[in-house]
């Protein structure tokens, strides 16, 4: 499972990150941004050391980095003044990897951050990179899309409402990380049912509308077996194991969903450029 996880992680540092960061558009990214790359590959690396001082280090440099994205969350609700749904979406994408950055720190130095086992510290990483960036961005970018739909609404703030429920679960119970699931799950289930009926459209080229149409339908799937797992911590009736979720739910999430779905957004944001500058 370490190896499938870390291969998972690294997509989320050096690619779902920085194609995310240039569809939020915001020039107060630029600087991180362009130093993304030298911030994230420390991290890489940290995830094939063995546990212990230079792995730490490394991964320290990339916590720091996601630090500094987080940063800019509040220094964007100062700027902005907004605490609209798609807001607080793009808000919680831009602190969302800094939780990944320190359960990695964490765990590549073997400490049990807040009694957490190394093993549920090492998913923590990827979980805050796909739900907690990915996923929050997407719903965003989905809420814009569906202009004043109630449904857009409702997933750009259930997402990361659901997210933080996880989060919260961790400390509390398995009943309430389960709860938190529910609201995840219907999140993203409205972000997928969203992107087929409002995002994809005919005016999109065929790879766009394939990648949009994959996106989506993986959803179903890996949120499924999210809420199968959570249920079966919380009751105790049989479930996936956490090896078999890594290569269902965590690989799905991450090539299906994620990466599929910021390669459709950035080839839609190109689309509206051009047609911005015919228009003009």
């Amino acid at each position: 499972m370490s190896v499938l996880v870390g291969l998972i992680v690294m997509l989320g540092m050096l690619v779902v990150v920085p194609l995310g960061l240039r569809l939020v558009g915001s020039p107060a990214l630029h600087r991180i941004r362009r130093l993304w790359p030298l911030l994230a590959a420390p991290g890489a690396v940290a995830l094939w050391l063995p546990r212990g001082g230079t792995a730490t280090a490394l991964a320290a440099v990339y916590a720091l980095g996601t630090l500094a994205l987080a940063l800019h969350a509040p220094a964007r609700l100062l700027r902005t003044r907004s605490l609209a749904p798609a807001e607080v979406a793009v808000l919680t994408a831009l602190a969302a990897p800094s939780v990944a950055g320190l359960a990695l720190v964490a765990e590549r130095g073997g400490h049990e951050l807040f009694g957490f086992d190394l093993e549920i510290l090492a998913l923590t990483v990827p979980h805050f990179h796909f739900a907690g960036f990915a996923a929050a961005l997407v719903a965003g970018l989905v809420c814009r899309a569906a202009g004043r739909r109630p449904a857009g609404r409702f997933a750009a703030l259930s997402v990361p409402l659901g997210t933080l429920l996880v989060l919260t679960g961790y400390f509390v119970d398995d009943w309430a990380e389960l709860a938190g699931a529910v609201v995840l799950t219907a999140g993203m289930w409205t972000v997928a049912l969203l992107t087929w009926q409002d995002v994809r459209d005919d005016r999109q080229d065929r790879t766009t509308r394939a990648l949009l149409a994959v996106s989506a339908a993986v959803l179903v799937a890996t949120m499924l077996l999210a809420l199968s797992w959570a249920l079966g911590e919380a009751t105790g009736i049989p479930h996936p194991s956490l090896t078999w979720m890594a290569a269902t739910h965590g690989l799905g999430n991450a090539l299906g969903f994620a990466l599929c779905a910021v390669l459709a957004w950035r080839r839609i944001q190109r689309l509206e450029r051009l047609d911005e500058g015919t228009t003009a």
